[in-house]
């Protein structure tokens, strides 16, 4: 049994420190910590296991947080805060000598950028120092890397095109909200699109490039091409690929009301003076939309998110659909929370699952890709994200 520390008190912090509560076999003690400590405490009660710990830490500072790594001494902290503090929460491990583990890579605050390269570059000091950091351990990023490390394992001696797919086809009967923190939902899907093809990495416009596709169980949504931090990592780790593009839905409203955001400059990130205060547009828009975390009592359908995978076994061309359907209900009803902090709270547990069982254990900075996807896929159907294949279809794409 291992003791894990779990930063962050959201969404996907709850639904994962419900499912790490689920596996007393493998997490002897764990520790939930966040800037707000009443919102450990109330995640805590929900769960209804006094015996988990809250601790109040202010996740960009890294003194607050080896005090407290060295106060509680976990073998894995699970990352479940903002990416903006990814760099500091990895120091922080460095200095006290515990494993690391995240679902979202770097950005700075300042800018709405997002790379691997920042914690890439923390590859040899974790090696040194004998630990492991796993990235992207989400869903998108996340999931989709094990399911294309699967494809490659077992179906494929060369993938050449790969499209992940990630359809939310539910209704939280807000006029408008996101399904995750409104400030890095919003810089995501704002900025230039980007994809991968022949070497090359090609930009679009936000939004400029859609069409319709076919979701399972839920029929044609109209789908746009973003970048999407995975393919970085994904075309480095497979380099037979000749294509990599991310695709994701969204409803006419709400690209109407997220137009009418940027127009009025709410989605601006820097900061502007008002009545001598400086405030951040976008970080006042996050305080008054509607918060993730309260969606899931009224979400109704689900998501269907997946890869849709194209090459050759054996001299001849087969394509590879391998996808989960999620309903918002029912995790709302086993959580607390909607789909899509589930599909994301539950591969995060998994991954530290994986290394706390010594399968995905190796000192440095992996992306979950390279690890062995077998045990994880395993995992999945067994914790509540079955997944399906399609072999030979139209991938549509």
């Amino acid at each position: 049994m291992g003791k894990v520390l779990i930063i962050g008190a959201g969404g996907v912090a709850t639904v994962a420190a419900h499912k790490v509560a689920q596996h007393p076999e493998v997490f002897g003690e764990i520790m939930i910590a966040s800037r707000t400590k009443s919102k450990c405490d109330a995640i805590v009660q929900a769960i209804g296991n006094p015996a988990i710990r809250t601790a109040q830490v202010d996740a960009d500072k890294v003194d607050e947080l080896v005090g407290l790594m060295r106060d509680f001494q976990p073998d894995m902290v699970m990352n479940l805060a903002l990416p903006y503090q990814d760099l500091a929460i990895m120091e922080a491990c460095l200095q006290t000598g515990c494993n690391y583990l995240d679902t979202a890579n770097y950005e700075p605050k300042d800018v709405a950028h997002f790379e691997y390269s920042w914690q890439w570059a923390f590859k040899k000091r974790f090696e040194e120092a004998g630990l492991t950091a796993i990235l992207g351990c989400g869903f998108d990023p996340g999931v989709s890397g094990v399911y294309t490390a699967y494809a490659a394992k077992h179906y494929f001696d060369e993938i050449h095109y790969l499209d992940i797919v990630d359809c939310n086809a539910g209704n939280h009967h807000k006029a408008f909200a996101t399904n995750f923190n409104p400030e890095i939902n919003i810089r995501e899907i704002t900025q230039n699109g980007r994809y991968y093809e022949n070497g090359k990495w090609v930009e679009t416009q936000p939004m400029e490039i859609h069409k319709d596709l076919t979701y399972p169980n839920i029929g044609p949504r109209d789908s746009y091409l973003l970048y999407h931090e995975e393919l970085e990592s994904l075309v480095k780790n497979f380099p037979t690929i000749k294509r990599a593009r991310f695709w994701m839905t969204f409803g006419q409203e709400y690209l109407t009301h997220l137009r009418v955001i940027q127009n009025i400059g709410m989605a601006r990130i820097d900061e502007v003076d008002y009545n001598g205060v400086k405030i951040v547009p976008l970080q006042f828009l996050k305080a008054v939309l509607p918060n993730p975390q309260n969606l899931g009592e009224n979400y109704e359908g689900e998501t269907s998110i997946g890869c849709r995978i194209r090459g050759v076994k054996d001299g001849k061309e087969h394509t590879y659909y391998v996808y989960n359907n999620c309903s918002h209900h029912a995790a709302y009803l086993e959580t607390g929370m909607q789909g899509v902090s589930y599909t994301t709270g539950v591969p995060a547990m998994i991954g530290a699952m994986m290394f706390l069982k010594g399968i995905w254990k190796k000192p440095g900075v992996w992306n979950v890709e390279e690890f062995d996807p077998d045990p994880f896929m395993e995992e999945l159907n067994k914790d509540g994200l079955p997944w399906h294949e399609v072999f030979d279809g139209d991938l549509e794409l």
